[in-house]
């Protein structure tokens, strides 16, 4: 079946209005009223919705198993041929309203849970022997759904029999080093029992938690299967997921300092915040997937599959306290780290500025943007935009030669302040084009003719860098205004999301309230040059190397990203400042990497970590997991020490700012945590000599 159209949603909404008028909503009434105003919605509004038909059903339903069990731990293919009667109905379900795939695949999950809840109980009473050459892949995405319950329960088996490895191993390595009290003495038998009943607890409270999930949790999975299958960007927010997405934090708050969201069976971490407890920890990383929690030395809590309010419950806490979290990172890798809960000072999420020098002595301004803000909500607010402007002043006063503008790890944010901001770099004329779906393109400028910084720029992105930063760089870029340094290339997120809330779409009718809001992409992002910035990103004019360097990462690797697409170029010029010799300016760079020993290592930990990533298969031999571990454990800290000495000299507070930073002990100290992480950057130390090639030109 295949449906699409304003006139189609508008007459099934309205008749569900009629009967919803009549007769009391029940809960299958306002699912089905839900369903319809998410489908709406996109359809009215939308970038590029999609026919909602069999291919869609196809595409949802692959989307959708693939999240409901990513660990691969309940479901057997003999439940996924009993789900594929509906493979292509899906698109006549969303039709009716109805919801009888869900309700199925709910059903089969649940006795998958009960009867995965009888394995592990079972498996844990026996020793395991770690003496056997057997693998397991922890990568759940590359296991296949197992054949039948024989084969789950195996799949069981060696999941359980990893964890238990991984404690035994830790335990072992504790012991030798006399680092526990209780572990002195222990025959290797006594530490492998202990060690399975610790795996007992873990997943005997992680299932309590899965018996209290209600119909809600599990629904709003599946609309959010809905809604991602026309972007990754686009989502259903359940109320009060919208109620914490809103939350203006006014200055401080309790905790690690980072921000969580639910990513099929994961919490992961969409932003780390500047200056907090995490940021200084400097080990948790945005897009890092969350597998356990601990605090202080209790026993891990596995929290895959577990609702986000709860995961954030577990992490949140008293000024002072460890949060011990599990992590699974980008390229694949597993680990633990320790954060001390802290009072998260948001200020350190504005923009700031130092005073830098080069080799040659030349002072150079460097500004710290980590996102770009604006407290639409207060006129006297903050703005991203004045704060650099601001910063640049100051900078100009202090006679540097060059700025340098940090956006790396900036997620973006506020359209109108990187408007404004470019603005300052570039006389008045375009610099962003916006289109909405079916319209010419909106072509947002600069008027203000005034430049605040007429010298040298110099942007500095990641592969993190999205959105608002792309805008930016790649204004930048096209005017050759500045040279773009970083990555192989930004995030590439080119669209523009708006929340519509869904309440509005029922009119009256309080019984069904609140249905939540629903996040939808309605724009993408043009260069000035015509090309986009969504899925290609921006590409720097001179990439250095980084642990990323061989990763997919980005944009690129979300499920489902809107296409690369091209529109006509605007006229730009600007005649402030522009880059000379550029070539000679990238081979010179270019040269020093490749002689540069730590850049050379930092290639090689890229390799390492492209190999963990494609190769998470592990043994579950003791000796052969021992010796891996090891020599991991020798690679990371070998290499973590190569970023503990400083390389970027003539580190310096602006004159400005010491009386305000000495005013207040905790604001001293984050500026000296600051200013020691600036000294320890090998990629500034880097674009600092490029700068100074600039000036040399």
């Amino acid at each position: 079946m295949k449906f699409r159209g304003p006139i189609f949603f508008s007459l099934l909404f309205a008749c569900l209005l009629v009967a919803a008028f009549y007769r009391p909503v029940d809960n299958a009434e306002k699912e089905a009223v839900l369903i319809h105003s998410i489908l709406d919605g996109v359809d009215r509004y939308h970038f590029s919705p999609k026919a909602v038909d069999d291919s869609f059903s196809k595409t949802l339903y692959d989307l959708y198993l693939d999240r409901l069990d990513p660990g691969r731990r309940w479901l057997t293919q003999k439940d996924l041929a009993i789900l594929s009667t509906y493979e292509n109905q899906l698109d006549d379900e969303a039709g009716t309203g109805n919801y009888d795939f869900f309700d199925l695949s709910l059903s089969l999950v649940q006795q998958g849970i009960a009867k995965s809840e009888t394995f592990f109980k079972e498996i844990l009473q026996e020793p395991f022997d770690f003496t056997q050459d057997e693998t397991y892949e922890l990568d759940g995405s590359k296991r296949p759904f197992p054949a039948d319950e024989a084969q789950l329960r195996e799949d069981w088996r060696l999941m359980l029999k990893y964890e238990t490895l991984t404690r035994v191993e830790e335990k072992l390595e504790s012991q030798a080093k006399g680092e526990d009290e209780e572990l002195k003495g222990l025959s290797f038998e006594e530490l492998e029992k202990k060690s399975r009943e610790e795996v007992l607890k873990v997943y005997t409270d992680w299932y309590g938690r899965l018996a209290k999930r209600d119909r809600d949790d599990h629904l709003s999975t599946y609309l959010n299967a809905v809604t991602n299958v026309f972007d990754p960007h686009t989502g259903y927010f359940e109320p009060i997921e919208k109620q914490n997405f809103d939350i203006n934090l006014s200055g401080k708050l309790e905790g690690i300092g980072a921000r969580l969201q639910s990513d099929g069976g994961f919490t992961k971490v969409s932003n780390v915040v500047v200056g907090g407890p995490a940021w200084k920890q400097g080990e948790l990383k945005d897009n890092d997937k969350i597998l356990k929690v601990a605090q202080g030395d209790e026993e891990p809590v596995d929290v895959t599959g577990m609702d986000l309010d709860d995961v954030v419950s577990l992490i949140r806490g008293k000024k002072g306290t460890e949060v011990r979290l599990t992590v699974k990172k980008v390229d694949g890798s597993i680990g633990e780290l320790s954060i001390i809960r802290d009072i998260v000072i948001l200020e350190d999420g504005f923009a700031r500025s130092l005073i830098l020098h080069t080799s040659s002595k030349e002072k150079v301004g460097y500004i710290f943007l980590p996102r770009f803000y604006d407290d639409f909500s207060d006129e006297n607010g903050r703005s991203c935009a004045e704060d650099v402007r601001k910063e640049l002043e100051k900078l100009k006063a202090e006679n540097v030669k060059g700025i340098l503008l940090d956006l790396r790890d900036n997620p973006g944010g506020s359209l109108r302040d990187v408007v404004t901001m470019t603005g300052l770099f570039v006389e008045s004329g375009p610099i962003v084009q916006v289109k909405s779906r079916g319209r010419t393109p909106d072509v947002m400028q600069d008027i203000d003719p005034g430049v605040t910084w007429n010298g040298p720029v110099v942007v500095m992105v990641n592969t993190f860098s999205a959105s608002a930063s792309e805008i930016i760089a790649a204004a930048l870029q096209d005017y050759n205004r500045g040279i773009v340094v970083g990555s192989p290339s930004t995030f590439g997120k080119g669209t523009v999301q708006r929340f519509i809330d869904l309440d509005r779409s029922v009119a009256g009718f309080s019984e069904i309230k609140p249905l939540g809001s629903v996040k939808l992409t309605i724009q993408k992002f043009y260069r000035i040059d015509g090309g986009s910035t969504q899925l290609r990103g921006v590409i720097p004019d001179i990439v250095l190397p980084d642990d990323f360097y061989y990763l997919e990462v980005g944009e690129k690797d979300n499920d489902f990203p809107m296409e690369w697409t091209e529109i006509a170029s605007v006229p730009h010029e600007q005649n402030v400042y522009k880059v000379q010799k550029l070539d000679q300016i990238k081979a010179k760079s270019a040269q020093r990497v490749k002689e540069d020993p730590i850049f050379k290592e930092i290639l090689e930990n890229a390799k390492r970590l492209k190999t963990q990533r494609d190769n998470s298969e592990y043994t579950l031999n003791l000796e052969q997991f021992r010796a891996l571990q090891e020599k991991m454990h020798e690679q990371n800290e070998s290499y973590k020490k190569l970023f503990e000495q400083d390389v970027v000299f003539g580190v310096e507070n602006l004159r400005s700012d010491i009386a305000y930073i000495e005013a207040e002990e905790g604001r001293k100290a984050r500026n000296e945590d600051w200013v020691k992480t600036i000294r320890q950057d090998i990629h500034l130390r880097e674009t600092l000599q490029i700068m100074h090639d600039i000036l040399a030109n």
